[in-house]
C-alpha cells in the first residue's frame, strides 16, 4: 500500500497513528486473560471486550469522516492501517506474553 505514492504518509503522522493504536491496544490487553481448563489454556472471555471493539469501531468511523475532510482517501486508509497494526502487535504480544507464563506455570 505504501508503494503507492498517494497512500505514503510523513514520518509523523505514521508515529502518531502507531501511538494511537499502542493507547488502544491497553484496552485489550487489560480485558484479555488466560484461564486453565482441563489442562488446556484458553482465553477467557470478557464482557467488555466487545464493548471495547465497538467502540473504537465508532471511533474509528468519526475520526475517519473528521480526517477525510483534510487528507485523502489514501492517507486516511494508511494512517488507519497504522494504528490497527500499533493496536494489534502489542495485544498479540501481551497475549503471547501471558500464555507462555501461565504455560510455565504448569
Amino acid at each position: 500500500m505504501f508503494l503507492y505514492p498517494p497512500a505514503r504518509v510523513s514520518l509523523s503522522e505514521a508515529l502518531e497513528a502507531f501511538a494511537v493504536g499502542v493507547i488502544f491496544s491497553i484496552l485489550l490487553i487489560r480485558t484479555s486473560s488466560f484461564e486453565r481448563r482441563s489442562n488446556a489454556i484458553y482465553l477467557r472471555r470478557s464482557k467488555a471486550f466487545v464493548f471495547i471493539l465497538l467502540g473504537l469501531l465508532v471511533f474509528r468511523i468519526v475520526l475517519k469522516l473528521y480526517l477525510g475532510q483534510y487528507i485523502s482517501i489514501e492517507e486516511t486508509s494508511g494512517l488507519f492501517f497504522i494504528l490497527a497494526f500499533g493496536m494489534l502487535a502489542p495485544w498479540r504480544i501481551a497475549m503471547y506474553v501471558k500464555f507462555k507464563k501461565l504455560q510455565a506455570v504448569h
